[in-house]
Formats: structure tokens, C-alpha cells, sequence
């Protein structure tokens, strides 16, 4: 008979029973009652009251009970922990026991009880366990290290765990290995930094010894692991692609994805014109191709993946194109990632094939399909020119069906053509037009509506055509209603005499009866641009427009570098970084492929800057999440690059439309005073100079006398403390511009120095910056100046100068600065922060009575005290630091061995502070305390004091 009668029973007395049972003297009938125990457990009844009695029958040489015993302990051993201590004695002779499989369960068990006092009774058994001559149980060991470490990772560390758990890497027996390389993975993926699996050439040739012997799911933790790996050179490369290709005829599919994984990632570093490069292409097309005759699910992540490898690396699957065909069955998941992966591979040698899948795709019942398939044609004529004609009268075929969302997809796809083959086709716009009554979409009317408006002198009837659609101006979609403003303002310059009135209308419509800010904006622009000057009218709006590329929905190349690290996982089917969806403690790391050999680069760090930053407490800066917080503000950014603050020109009245429109950018749209900063700046702070003077105070060397110190006294001040560099714009926030930098103050004026890095595939240019209102009144002084494009993976230094007389806005915390960033790409937005100091005047020297004066007038409440810990300098060397920085001593005394500098600051904006440093010889921790009228700024010039002292 089955176990399934321990299931039926529903007596309600039963526990007491239980308990009688279970203290039986006969072994059957204890196995009998653990069995109902169980049972009662798995379907969720409450059998903790019985713990003491089960726990009482783990003394037992009988295998099959002791495994439920110990499974009944694991569920309950959490809300019972003072009992559970009971079974602890068991557990430790279990672990002796001449049985392996026992040894194996009693080590597993108790890495399975998350309860604080067993593990300290753990560490003896595991350690005998990780040594036992049986590799079955050190192969359970090895992953109880991983639990252990997930509820105690001290304890581990102590017990000297992780060193066994290094050693079981060089194990006779392959599945040890790849325990141990499972749990060293499991516990470097929670402490990113630490470099547990330290993987060197005798390492990786043991693990590649195991590959071949040990389970599929061992081979799949070493195949990751060797993924982790960054060979020497080609050679090395090549050789572990050589021992790794037989996996790719795997039964199981988890094993083939990570044997590709490994194999896309080493071939970055052979030279392509190596025989063996060719060999490995040619060898990882037929696996992919066998992994599409799995069961759809299987099917959608192979595709998911395969989309991935077609971008970096399109020729593996070049001849594969006709296993992408759809079949009549597959789920609508299946085809549409197939239909995209058709596009992405077809060439001029396969284009005929493809369209004609297309126009049979295009006559399914599914709509979806339908449409994307229509859509893919259009994609086709703009990746293949030569099948651009072919593609035409394909979809005019499609026109001609009258199936109106096949019409409506079909229209704006052509319009996407004839971007980008201007004069080529216009001959079709007869037909288009036929149709413009079916037309219902918003995308698709918009794009009926931009074909009517660009060749308005070519269709007679134009003016008839937009005014049809006028009539319900107030009904269409915001897309619709910009289209056609745009489109009847292109006809009005074409054919100004017949249409003035149709113009009249529509900028009437959009300015005056519309609520949509972006309509009205839009209608204002055109309305000012034809009012005061027509032909810079016609130079904006009928303006030559750039060619649309071919693939716009390839993924950013940096991304995808990280994407192919991760093939086999869910960031490879969400076509996300792993950082996008999982949460938690755990560090996500941030993984690259390695550089070609000899291309000078080595493969990236994912932690590069951010040990340099270390020491300055809140140095790393903290990228703006989204955009919504900053509206309010960065509607007053103006994106125009920025010009030296002057006096503007005199305008004419009559004129000042124009001058609004061209000259001012948004803030004068805005109505706002960007550029002077805000009426009430005057009164805090007074009105200082529009461009920041040179300051004559600052430190300067008068030639070899003070080279040799011949001055005597006191030593010559340092330079100012400038911060390392940090990231502050990743280039996968930012389309593949990657922004850098840091803050110095050079001879009184502060600098921005950026580094700049392209790793897109475009070139960008039209740098401008921007920043919002913060705590100093931070501002560009001039345009940024980066006078060259910056082309593919180019880097450039810039330096901004910056004055402190922009608009004002306390921010949290004070020294944040956001900033925007435009180029001819987009505006990216980022912040970062800024040390105080740059901000502290070069003359900051006050008098001593002065200082005596304003230390008594100031409240005691406003003063603060810090420890700056870990500082070897004298005090002598500290004010020589701190004056390189403008933070001045005033009067030193010494009391019981202690110096006392006496100092004064001066921020740029006004505000004094005074402090008071205390050194003690020999003791390397200081005490600062800071007095000042704005108490808030003394915790960040407190930051600045050991950010100088300590660097």
C-alpha cells in the first residue's frame, strides 16, 4: 500500500495519539506515527506541540526515519529554537557515523536549520565533513559552507571555511568541484568585492578537467564560473573555447546557453583572421538551431537569446534564416521574437525569401501579427536598400487588400521610406492618399498627415486634404494635432497665397482654443517665426532632414556587452541588467566582456573609482532616479549653451517677438530670470561682479627662493585638495555617454574638469550645460567647451569654469549639485556633489581680534564638534595643508602638549566660519569645532577639514 493513507485520516484527537505512538517501544510503529507526523505537516496542521517526541526518535539506526525526523526538524527547528538544541548531541554523533549517507544528511540538515545556536555546534562536524574521505559527503558539505555563510558569513570567515571550501576546488572527485564551485560562486555573488574565486591557469585547467565528468547542473556552476574568468591572451583563449565546444551537444539546454555564454565571451580576445575563429562560428549555429525544436517555452528564451548573439555577432547565424519562419502553430510570443530576428538577419542574399514569408505573414488572422509583420517589411526596405523597390509594391499589394489595419500599417511604414529615400518613391503618394478616409489610428493619421504636408507641392489637392482633417481638430490625438500644425505651416511656405487662411485657422485653433502646453508652444513658435521673419521660417521648418538609420531598436552596445555576460539567465530573456529587476543586499555585479588582445584596453572594472572615493565621506555621487522629481526645477534650465552674463542689447518694441523667439531661449518663454538669478539673491548675499575676477590673494610661488624655502618660518601652503574622479553620468543612463569628474579651485576661480566618453556607436556633438538653482549659486561662467565631435569610443577632458552668482535653492544635502547635459542626442540628467571647499575664498585671513570677537558674538548653540581619526601629521604640516585650501590659522598656543590652531574661513557667498583644531602628539585622532551664523554648512566644511587633512 502507498503513503497516500496517511493523508486521508481527519481525526480531531489525534495528537495525543500521536504522542503515544511515538514513544512506542516497537520500531514500526514509530515510523508509522513519524509518517502521520509528516503528513499532517505537509498539509499544513500545527505538530509542533509533538517536538520533543519526534526528536526523542532520532536515535535510530533505521535510514528512512531518520531522514523524516530530520525533516520534520528543519520545518519546525525555527519556532522552537530552545528545543531544537536537543537534537544537537544527535546531530554531532550523526556526523560520525560510519554511513556515509548519514554523515551526508546530518551536515545537511543543519545547514538547513536557520537557528543562531545550532551553528555554533555546527563548526566542528562541517569542518570533518569538508575532510571526509567519502566525496558524497563533501560534496553536501561544501554546499552547507554556502548556508552557513547566508546566516552567519562572520562565522565562516573565522573557522577558516572559505580556504577548505578553495581547496575542494583541486578535488579528485568532478562533483565536489563543482559543489565548491557552486558555493563560492553563491557567496561571491552576496560580497561582490571579495575576490574569492581567485581563478588562475592551474585553477581553470582543474575545473575543465571536471567539466567532463560531473552532473548537468555541476557543469552548468562551472561553465559560469569559467565565464567569470578573463584569460591572458588569445592562446589561453582559445584553448578553453577548444575544451568547452563539446558541451554544445548537451542533451540538457541550461548546459548549451552557458557553454555559449563562455564561447561569446572568449572570442572577444581572437584575432579574426585565426583559423579557429571561423571553426567556432561555423560551430555555434547548429546547437542554437536544435534549441528551436524544444517546446515553445524553451523556444521563447533560445530566441530571447539568440536576439542577443544576431546583434553582436550576426555572421554565426547568417545561413540559418529559414528555421526563423513561422509555423502555423506556434504561440504569438514565438513569432513575434522570431519575426524579429528574420529582420535582423536579413541581407541582400536572403531578401527575396523574407518578403515573401512577410506577404504571407501579412494575410494571417492574428492581428498583432499582422501588424508587426507589415511593419517588418517597412524595416526591410530601410536595412536593405536593394529591396527597397521590391518592398514598395509589396506593401501597395498589402494597400490594395482594403484590410484597413494592414492599410494603416502599411502607410506608416512608407513614411518611414520616404525618410529615407527622399525623391524616390513619391509616385505611390496617389495611392495613399485613395485611402485617407479608412484611417482611424493616431499613428497612422500622423503619418498620412506628414506625407501630405513634406509634398504638398506634389498633391494638388493638399489644402482640401489637411482641412478635412481640421474639422475635428479638437477630437484628434495630441500626435495627430502636431502633425497637422506642422504640416499646414510646411504648405502655408509652399503655397502661401492659396492657404493663408487655412494657416490662420490652425494656429488659432492650437494656440487660443487648446489646453495641450506642448500644441500651444509649438503654435506660438511657428505663429512668431512666419509673423517677423518668413525665410527663417522656411530654413526651420522645411529644413533638409537627417536620413533615419536602419536598426533603431538595437540594444546600446554597452548594455548589450553586459547582456551577453549574462546568456542563460533571466537578464538575457528581459533584455535587462540584473541591477534592473533584483533587489535586496546582494551587490549586482556589473559585467563586461573582456578587450580584443592587443587593443591596448583592459577589460573594465566594475568597482573602477569608487575605492578612490572612499575616503571623503558621501563622495560617490547619486545619479537623479527619474526625471519627475526635477521637473519643477528644470523647466528653468535653459539648454542654449550658455554666454557670459552681459548687458542685453536695446530691442525695439516691435521687435521683441523675434528677439523672444531666437535670441533668448526658453527662459524668456518662460518668462523666468535664469540668467541673473532671482531678485531676492541681492539682498542675501549682495550683488556680486557677472564675471568671477581672478582672485590676486591666491598663494602663488615667486620663483627658486621658496623652490629652496629660503623665506624661513613657516613653510610654503600645499596646493588645494582636488578630489579623484567619479562617474557621475553611467553610459548606460545616458545612451553611451559616459560623464566623469570632479571639482578644483585653480587661482581663485572653480573648475568643472569632466572627462567625457563616448561608448555609443554614434558621434555626438552641441554640448551644452546646465545647472539647477542650488545651495552657492553655482553657475557655468561660460560655455562648455568641447569644440571637436566626439566620435566612437573617444574620450575628451573638459574644464568649465564656474561663478556663484546663478539662482539660489537650498538643497539636500547642501553640496548636491544636478546638472543637465545636452548634445545632439538628447538631455541627460545627473547630480553630484560638490566639496565645500571649493567654495572657500582666498581671503579668509581675518584679524585676531576680529576673530576673538566674532567667536564670543556667535551662540554656543551654533558651534559643533567632530573627530577627524586616523590623521599623522603635526600640526605645523596640518595648517600647511589646510591653508593650500583657504582655511587660514589665525594664532596657535600649546597647552599640556596640545596645539590649538585658531582658523577662519570664508565661503564665496559671505558666510564665515571659525574653527578651532586640536592636535595631540602622538595621538592620531583630532577634534575640530566649527562656530558659524549658518550652522547647516559646518558638517559639510567638517567633511572638506578631513577630506585636505587626509589626502
Amino acid at each position: 500500500m502507498t503513503d497516500s493513507k496517511y493523508f486521508t485520516t481527519t481525526k480531531k484527537g489525534e495528537i495525543f495519539e500521536l504522542k503515544a505512538e511515538l514513544n512506542s517501544d516497537k520500531k514500526e510503529k514509530k515510523k508509522e506515527a513519524v509518517k502521520k507526523v509528516i503528513a499532517s505537516m505537509t498539509v499544513g496542521k500545527d505538530v509542533s506541540a509533538l517536538f520533543p517526541d519526534v526528536v526523542n526518535c532520532m536515535q535510530t539506526d533505521n535510514l528512512e526515519l531518520k531522514k523524516l525526523v530530520y525533516l520534520y526538524l528543519m520545518n519546525y527547528a525555527k519556532s522552537q529554537p530552545d528545543m531544537a538544541i536537543m537534537a544537537v548531541n544527535t546531530f554531532v554523533k550523526d556526523c560520525e557515523d560510519p554511513n556515509p549517507l548519514i554523515r551526508a544528511l546530518a551536515v545537511r540538515t543543519m545547514g538547513c536549520i536557520r537557528v543562531d545556536k545550532i551553528t555554533e555546534y555546527l563548526c566542528e562536524p562541517l569542518r570533518k565533513c569538508l575532510k571526509d574521505e567519502d566525496p558524497y559527503v563533501r560534496k553536501t558539505a561544501a554546499v552547507c559552507v554556502a548556508k552557513l555563510h547566508d546566516i552567519n558569513a562572520q562565522l565562516v570567515e573565522d573557522q577558516g571555511f572559505l580556504d577548505t571550501l578553495k581547496d575542494l576546488i583541486s578535488d579528485s572527485n568532478p562533483m565536489v568541484v563543482a559543489n565548491a564551485v557552486a558555493a563560492l560562486s553563491e557567496i561571491a555573488e552576496s560580497h561582490p568585492n571579495s575576490n574569492l574565486l581567485d581563478l588562475n591557469p592551474q585553477s581553470i585547467n582543474k575545473l575543465l578537467t571536471a567539466l567532463n565528468e560531473c552532473t548537468e547542473w555541476g557543469q552548468i556552476f562551472i561553465l559560469d564560473c569559467l565565464a567569470n574568468y578573463t584569460p591572458r591572451d588569445d592562446r589561453e583563449s582559445q584553448s578553453i573555447c577548444e575544451r568547452v565546444t563539446p558541451r554544445l551537444s548537451h542533451a540538457n539546454s541550461a548546459v548549451v546557453l552557458s557553454a555559449v555564454k563562455v564561447l561569446m565571451k572568449f572570442m572577444e580576445m581572437l584575432p579574426k583572421d585565426l583559423d579557429y575563429y571561423g571553426t567556432l562560428l561555423k560551430k555555434l549555429a547548429p546547437p542554437l538551431v536544435t534549441l528551436l525544436s524544444a517546446e515553445p517555452e524553451l523556444q521563447y528564451v533560445a530566441l530571447r537569446n539568440i536576439n542577443l548573439i544576431v546583434q553582436k555577432r550576426p555572421e554565426i547565424l547568417k545561413h540559418e534564416m529559414k528555421v526563423f519562419f513561422v509555423k502555423y502553430n506556434d504561440p504569438i510570443y514565438v513569432k513575434l521574437e522570431k519575426l524579429d530576428i528574420m529582420i535582423r538577419l536579413a541581407s541582400q542574399a536572403n531578401i527575396a525569401q523574407v518578403l515573401a514569408e512577410l506577404k504571407e505573414y501579412a494575410t494571417e488572422v492574428d492581428v498583432d501579427f499582422v501588424r508587426k509583420a507589415v511593419r517588418a517589411i517597412g524595416r526591410c526596405a530601410i536595412k536593405v536598400e536593394q529591396s527597397a523597390e521590391r518592398c514598395v509594391s509589396t506593401l501597395l499589394d498589402l494597400i490594395q487588400t482594403k484590410v484597413n489595419y494592414v492599410v494603416q500599417e502599411a502607410i506608416v511604414v512608407i513614411k518611414d521610406i520616404f525618410r529615407k529615400y527622399p525623391n524616390k518613391y513619391e509616385s505611390v503618394i496617389a495611392t495613399l492618399c485613395e485611402n485617407l478616409d479608412s484611417l482611424d489610428e493616431p499613428e497612422a493619421r500622423a503619418a498620412m498627415i506628414w506625407i501630405v504636408g513634406e509634398y504638398a507641392e506634389r498633391i494638388d489637392n493638399a489644402d482640401e486634404l489637411l482641412e478635412s482633417f481640421l474639422e475635428g481638430f479638437h477630437d484628434e490625438s495630441t500626435q495627430v494635432q502636431l502633425q497637422l500644425l506642422t504640416a499646414i505651416v510646411k504648405l502655408f511656405l509652399k503655397k502661401p497665397t492659396e492657404t493663408q487662411e487655412l494657416v490662420q485657422q490652425v494656429l488659432s485653433l492650437a494656440t487660443q482654443d487648446s489646453d495641450n502646453p506642448d500644441l500651444r508652444d509649438r503654435g506660438y513658435i511657428y505663429w512668431r517665426l512666419l509673423s517677423t521673419d518668413p525665410v527663417a521660417a522656411k530654413e526651420v521648418v522645411l529644413a533638409e532632414k537627417p536620413l533615419i538609420s536602419e536598426e533603431t531598436d538595437l540594444i546600446e552596445p554597452t548594455l548589450l556587452e553586459e547582456l551577453i555576460c549574462h546568456i542563460g539567465t533571466l537578464a538575457s530573456v528581459y533584455h535587462k541588467p540584473p541591477s534592473a529587476f533584483v533587489e535586496g543586499s546582494r551587490g549586482v555585479m556589473h559585467k563586461r566582456l573582456p578587450a580584443r588582445t592587443g587593443s591596448g584596453e583592459s577589460a573594465e572594472s566594475p568597482d573602477t573609482g569608487s575605492s578612490a572615493a572612499g575616503s571623503a565621506p558621501e563622495a560617490t555621487p547619486a545619479v537623479i532616479p527619474s526625471q519627475g522629481d526635477l521637473l519643477g526645477d528644470l523647466l528653468n534650465l535653459d539648454i542654449a549653451p550658455t554666454t557670459t552674463p552681459g548687458p542685453p542689447p536695446p530691442v525695439s518694441g516691435m521687435q521683441m517677438g523675434a528677439m523672444d523667439l531666437l535670441g533668448g531661449g526658453l527662459d524668456s518663454l518662460l518668462g523666468g530670470n535664469i540668467g541673473g538669478g532671482s531678485p531676492a539673491m541681492g539682498v542675501a548675499f549682495g550683488n556680486p561682479p557677472a564675471v568671477m575676477p581672478a582672485s590676486l590673494n591666491a598663494p602663488v610661488s615667486s620663483g627658486l627662493g621658496d623652490l629652496f624655502d629660503l623665506g624661513g618660518g613657516v613653510g610654503m601652503p600645499m596646493g588645494a585638495y582636488v578630489p579623484p574622479k567619479t562617474v557621475w553620468l553611467p553610459a548606460m543612463k545616458a545612451k553611451g555617454l559616459e560623464i566623469s569628474g570632479t571639482f578644483a579651485r585653480r587661482a581663485g576661480v572653480i573648475q568643472m574638469e569632466m572627462t567625457l566618453t563616448n561608448k555609443a556607436m554614434s558621434v555626438m556633438s552641441d554640448f551644452a550645460i546646465q545647472f539647477n538653482r542650488n545651495s552657492f549659486g553655482l553657475a557655468p561662467a561660460g560655455p562648455l567647451q568641447i569644440l571637436t565631435p566626439l566620435s566612437p569610443n573617444q574620450t575628451l577632458e573638459a574644464s568649465l569654469p564656474l561663478s556663484t552668482v546663478g539662482p539660489v535653492m537650498k538643497m539636500d544635502p547642501l553640496n548636491n549639485l544636478q546638472v543637465a547635459v545636452k548634445n545632439n542626442i538628447d538631455v541627460f540628467y545627473f547630480s553630484c556633489q560638490y566639496p565645500i571647499s571649493m567654495l572657500f575664498a582666498e581671503d579668509g585671513k581675518m584679524e585676531r581680534q576680529v576673530f576673538l570677537a566674532t567667536w564670543k558674538d556667535i551662540p554656543n548653540d551654533n558651534e559643533s564638534q567632530f573627530q577627524i581619526k586616523d590623521c599623522h601629521l603635526n600640526s605645523d604640516a596640518a595648517s600647511n595643508k589646510l591653508q593650500g585650501s583657504n582655511i587660514f590659522t589665525i594664532a596657535k598656543r600649546t597647552v599640556d602638549s596640545q596645539d590649538m590652531l585658531y582658523q577662519s574661513i570664508k565661503l564665496s557667498n559671505g558666510i564665515w566660519v571659525l574653527a578651532e583644531l586640536r592636535v595631540q602628539a602622538g595621538n592620531p585622532t583630532y577634534t575640530v569645532s566649527l562656530k558659524c551664523r549658518a550652522p547647516e554648512v559646518s558638517q559639510c566644511v567638517f567633511q572638506s577639514y578631513e577630506a585636505v587633512l587626509k589626502n
